[in-house]
């Protein structure tokens, strides 16, 4: 029938638009600030360095290996690498970020440094409470600023987090067998010195 379509869609239309002062599940208006809805768990705004243990700066899982800083398409992460090295988080020797500054007024939210990361440092945090007055300094997020706990994480993301521990874990373990077996190897013989041959009489 001619015009079945539009009688159709007005007809959902007006379902909702009745359910919404019914139904709490048909609301689609939220009055922000005072309400608010929690985000949902794939939630992505700007981005966060993560850290395990109680200290920030010596739990940064980030090596500054700068793979994030030259995959930015926008290029608003500035990363500068130290000259010395820490365990990271399977125990292994590297760098760590001396400096690492994102610039949140450029960042567009795309995930492409979280998804480059090959060692879980950065993650999508659901903040989106970012407003300043200071639009220079204050959009510029240092390390300090963009560390957060491994448990913070852990809030935000459940399911992401506890699949990224469980895949950190099995790496810890094999680093620490690998360690060990090689331990236990016995060390090859170190060949004995050969004595030093005798000069023959006569000989100068």
């Amino acid at each position: 029938m001619l015009g079945e379509g539009i009688l159709k869609g007005l007809a959902e239309t007006a379902k909702n638009f009745a359910g919404s002062f019914v139904s709490a599940e048909r609301l689609t208006t939220v009055e922000y600030p005072e309400q608010r809805i929690a985000p949902i768990e794939a939630t992505r705004v700007f981005p966060f360095l993560v850290y395990d243990g109680p200290e920030w700066e010596a739990g940064l899982r980030c090596v500054a290996c700068q793979i994030c800083e030259k995959e930015c398409p926008p290029k608003c992460i500035y990363i500068e690498k130290s000259k010395d090295k820490k365990p990271d988080a399977v125990g292994k020797q590297q760098f760590y970020p001396a400096k690492f500054d994102i610039d949140v007024s450029v960042c567009m939210s795309c995930q492409i440094c979280v998804e480059v990361c090959p060692f879980e440092a950065i993650k999508m945090d659901t903040e989106f409470e970012l407003s300043t007055d200071d639009r220079f300094g204050g959009l510029l997020h240092d390390r300090k600023q963009l560390a957060k706990s491994n448990e913070y994480y852990h809030h935000i993301h459940p399911t992401e987090a506890a699949e990224v521990d469980a895949r950190l874990a099995e790496e810890k373990a094999k680093a620490e067998a690998k360690a060990k077996a090689a331990a236990a190897a016995p060390k090859p013989a170190v060949p004995a010195a050969k004595p030093a041959a005798k000069p023959v009489e006569g000989e100068a």
